[in-house]
């Protein structure tokens, strides 16, 4: 392994440990810890995915590509993207998974599922994986 490549092992992909400490802080200072349950979380998390999709449920696709700078539909688009991002910190940090090696161990077996190579230009799902992967993305 070459220096710069240990370094960039080193180096985090992802790193919220300062959105965590906020995101702990708020819920302690509201009392609120005690309703961060796992389930209450996830229940959170996929109702703002909800209102993230709502803002493009019946949008052209040519209008889905640019939501995030158009001026009716950017302010929408970038509280949702927050508020999923926020609970799905949250939600990790009270699972205690760290999401720099989830993302990390993810990125490798979709790069060993998923090979360049053969799978170029296509959408199609992987229909097969290979012994020990959950064949969920």
């Amino acid at each position: 392994m070459t220096d710069a490549s240990k370094a960039t092992a080193r180096t985090a992909l992802v790193d919220f440990s300062q959105l965590s400490a906020r995101l702990e802080q708020f819920a302690v200072e509201r009392d609120w810890a005690q309703f961060h349950t796992p389930k209450n979380l996830v229940m959170a998390l996929t109702g703002e995915v909800g209102e993230l999709n709502e803002i493009f449920q019946w949008m052209p696709e040519e209008a889905s590509k640019t939501a995030g700078q158009d001026p009716q539909t950017a302010q929408a688009v970038q509280d949702e993207l927050a508020d999923v991002l926020l609970y799905l910190v949250r939600l990790s940090s009270v699972l205690g998974v760290d999401l720099d090696a989830a993302v990390r161990q993810k990125l490798k077996a979709n790069a060993l599922r998923y090979p360049a190579d053969k799978v170029r230009g296509s959408s199609k799902k992987h229909s097969r994986p290979e012994a020990g992967e959950s064949g969920k993305d």
